[in-house]
């Protein structure tokens, strides 16, 4: 099994990136940095644990449907800390 989640973009325009991320267990985002705002809309519900640079992590819990937004800018990486696959969509605001 990879150890990177699977990423597919669904739309792109000069406004907007829509992608679609798809995570087994213990699978990660790979270490990123946001170039832009964003929304993650959960498809599934599951559990994250996101390291940020200084290796400190926090685990939050999705819960499908429920959206959050978070500015451009942040650096740090994002793993299924979950028992079951984990998928959410992410939309950059260009």
């Amino acid at each position: 099994m990879s150890t990177t989640a699977r990423a597919t973009t669904q739309h792109e325009d000069d406004r907007v990136r829509v992608t679609r991320w798809d995570f087994e267990p213990g699978q990660s985002t790979g270490r990123h940095v946001h170039a832009y705002d964003y929304v993650v809309v959960p498809v599934t519900d599951g559990q994250t644990r996101v390291i940020v640079p200084d290796g400190s992590s926090t685990v939050s819990e999705l819960r499908a449907g429920e959206s959050y937004a978070r500015p451009a800018g942040g650096e740090h990486e994002v793993v299924n800390a979950g028992t079951e696959p984990l998928s959410f969509v992410e939309v950059e605001l260009k």
